[in-house]
């Protein structure tokens, strides 16, 4: 959302400032998911002792993950413009 703002304040339209707010975050965002999936991915796959208590956390882990990711680039952003197009037409 930061981004975002940071854009309006330099001039963009609300649309032109979500859709450049989330490209310009993309990777960092994508490279901090994406880290910590593969870093859960061993667990998820794991058989030994205590597997039963590690699949289903890393699993849980990694959903939220793939859900927070998508929510941050695509959602907010979109959840943004509307609001801010809401707010103009009133």
């Amino acid at each position: 959302m930061q981004a975002i703002r940071v854009r309006r304040d330099a001039g963009d339209l609300p649309l032109q400032a979500a859709i450049n707010g989330a490209s310009s975050r993309i990777r960092a965002v994508l490279t901090t998911a994406l880290v910590a999936i593969v870093g859960f991915i061993p667990m998820a796959i794991a058989s030994g002792s205590g597997a039963e208590v590690q699949k289903p956390l890393a699993t849980v882990v990694i959903g939220g993950l793939i859900t927070a990711t998508v929510l941050t680039l695509l959602v907010l952003p979109t959840l943004y413009y509307w609001v801010h197009r809401r707010r103009e037409a009133r």
